[in-house]
């Protein structure tokens, strides 16, 4: 039997790779929230930490699970949307 490399086609699925960019356009997000509301440093680092475990994940998931690492772009999406939306609803960021 001759050494070859098996073939891994079925590891590479588009929904994880949407889910990456999703994860990339959520870092748009959280990095431009000071710029878009009057959020505290302390409200963004906590943002900046979720996403970087949302990142983690999303890369432990990405060959195993790649439905959900698009879906956990989305609920970070939301998630950030949320903190925004009640930041400036009731701490007055806005």
């Amino acid at each position: 039997m001759p050494d070859e490399e098996p073939a891994r086609a079925a590891d590479a699925s588009p929904y994880a790779f949407a889910g990456m960019i999703g994860l990339a356009a959520v870092f748009f997000l959280v990095a431009a929230t000071p710029t878009v509301v009057d959020a505290p440093w302390w409200a963004v680092a906590l943002l900046l930490v979720g996403w970087a475990a949302g990142l983690v994940q999303g890369c432990r998931w990405f060959v195993r699970r790649p439905v959900a690492v698009l879906v956990l772009s989305v609920a970070l999406g939301v998630g950030w949307f949320a903190v925004v939306l009640a930041g400036a609803r009731w701490f007055d960021w806005a």
